[in-house]
């Protein structure tokens, strides 16, 4: 291993500037990071981004960090947030975020990253951040992760409270006893913002549930 780089590089994702401060030693730093490449010590997850390659690791990478740095501005959100959340039962390997930008979707050596749009006036609502051991991503609460969902599938035809039942329990199986646990207000704020029908009823579907208790 490079001691050098690594002790001018103590994460495990870095970007280009990062790692042309950590090589400005070397007289021919372009060439020094083909070498890396090479050989295997780093890897490029897409232009400008980076991390250790397995053998030069000394904790693993976060996905969901990367995810992040990917494409920006953007946070997790979509099926990868409803796993992580464990609002859904399956285990999710694509990382699913929503942006500001255009559609995007990523094919690179550590995963595939996929971008929906979001209305710009949106963004913000329900983003959060997770510390992760030396390290921090952006994540939708809960009620986000679902709102994008449900506003997002275009195969979800919801126009009443049977219709949102139906798709979120039988279709997207969620867990009953967590999507009670959501906030109904919150819910209907996002449904709002991202001006969905779908949501709203999700939203109403919620607050009839919350009533039984």
């Amino acid at each position: 291993m490079d001691i050098r780089l690594r002790r001018h590089i103590g994460r495990e994702e870095f970007d280009y500037p990062a790692l042309m401060a950590a090589l400005g030693e070397y007289a021919n730093a372009s060439g020094k990071v083909t070498s890396l490449l090479r050989k295997g010590v780093i890897v490029r997850v897409k232009k400008g981004i980076y991390v250790f390659g397995e053998d030069y690791r000394l904790r693993p990478y976060s996905r969901e960090l990367l995810a992040n740095l990917v494409y920006g501005p953007s946070f997790l959100s979509l099926d990868y947030a409803l796993s992580y959340h464990g609002l859904i039962p399956e285990r999710v390997e694509q990382l699913t975020s929503v942006t500001t930008g255009r559609a995007r979707e990523f094919k690179t050596p550590v995963g595939t990253f996929v971008y929906r749009r979001a209305p710009r006036g949106s963004f913000h609502l329900g983003m959060s951040r997770v510390e992760q051991g030396d390290s921090s991503f952006l994540i939708a609460s809960p009620e986000r992760a679902l709102a994008d969902k449900v506003r997002e599938d275009r195969s979800a035809s919801i126009s009443s409270l049977g219709d949102a039942e139906s798709y979120l329990f039988e279709d997207l199986r969620v867990n009953e006893s967590a999507f009670r646990e959501l906030d109904p207000g919150f819910l209907h704020q996002l449904a709002d913002a991202l001006g969905s029908r779908k949501v709203a009823y999700c939203a109403k579907l919620l607050h009839k549930i919350r009533r039984r208790q």
